[in-house]
């Protein structure tokens, strides 16, 4: 089996290890996470649909995936500081220069980053990033995306 990508949208807020734990307890009450979601969707929002949490917490579902992870942002528990912070269960930001080469500005769009995701890489299994996007020059959502860790 390979490795699955996740990737969300979120709103933005300046603490970003706080958006991310919001972001893991919205997905693990819709039970999109593997064992409980076999093809979760791509891009969940708040109202994509799932079967609902299938374990007591986050840490049982976890452990009840194995050393495969859950296919989900619940693999990340942590923030980097740095872009070369890069280890298993922690998403970290996008360089500044990786931004402007990809977007041609530090402040790329929600759109932006969709078209260019793909480009959005550097890191292993069970590992992630994040960019802010802006609306009209001002930080309007996170994009978290990683790989499973199987």
């Amino acid at each position: 089996m390979g490795a699955e990508e996740w990737a969300y949208f979120v709103p933005y807020e300046p603490n970003i290890s706080e958006a991310l734990n919001k972001l893991r307890k919205r997905e693990f009450e819709a039970g999109r996470y593997s064992p409980c979601c076999e093809r979760c969707p791509f891009l969940p929002d708040a109202k994509s649909g799932g079967p609902g949490a299938g374990h007591a917490s986050i840490e049982e579902a976890i452990r009840s995936a194995g050393a495969s992870g859950t296919a989900s942002i619940l693999d990340i528990h942590s923030v980097g500081e740095e872009p070369e912070d890069f280890q298993d269960g922690v998403v970290v930001p996008l360089a500044v220069d990786t931004l402007a080469d990809l977007f041609g500005t530090e402040q790329p769009t929600r759109e932006a980053i969709l078209e260019s995701r793909d480009a959005l890489d550097g890191f292993d299994r069970g590992q992630g990033l994040y960019v802010v996007a802006y609306e009209e020059g001002v930080p309007s959502a996170i994009f978290f995306r990683g790989l499973s860790y199987d």
